[in-house]
C-alpha cells in the first residue's frame, strides 16, 4: 500500500475540510482541533421578527453542518496520526487490513467494510 499517495490524499482533504468549516465556524480557542459554529453580529434591538428568526435557523442550520463536518475533521486527523504511528488501514473493530478499494474511495475509514455496518 502507498501510506505516502493516502497521506497526501487526506492532508487535501482536511485543508478543503478547514476551508468549508471556517465559512461557518472558528476555531476554539481552547482545543484548536474543535471548531464552534459563528453568531452573526445582528442588532436585535433594530431587527425586526423575521431577521432575528432567519439568524437563529441559519446559526441551528450551521450548528447541524459543523457537526457533519467536524465528525470528517475528526476522521481525517485519527488517520492521519494512524499514518504517523503505522497503523494506518488496520481495521479498528477486527484488527484485518481495510481494502484498497475502501481506503481508495474513504482515505480516513477507520474500519472494513464488514464492521461499517455493525
Amino acid at each position: 500500500m502507498d501510506i505516502k499517495k493516502y497521506k497526501i490524499k487526506l492532508e487535501n482533504e482536511l485543508k478543503l475540510l478547514e476551508s468549508e468549516i471556517s465559512k461557518i465556524a472558528q476555531r476554539n480557542p481552547e482545543n484548536p482541533d474543535e471548531w464552534e459554529a459563528v453568531e452573526t453580529d445582528l442588532n436585535s434591538d433594530k431587527a425586526d421578527d423575521d431577521e432575528v428568526a432567519d439568524e437563529l435557523e441559519n446559526f441551528d442550520e450551521n450548528e447541524s453542518l459543523l457537526q457533519r463536518l467536524q465528525k470528517q475533521y475528526d476522521d481525517i486527523k485519527i488517520a492521519l496520526e494512524k499514518i504517523e504511528n503505522g497503523t494506518y488501514g488496520k481495521c479498528e473493530v477486527g484488527g484485518e487490513n481495510i481494502p484498497e478499494e475502501r481506503l481508495e474511495a474513504n482515505p480516513s475509514a477507520r474500519t472494513c467494510i464488514e464492521h461499517s455496518k455493525k
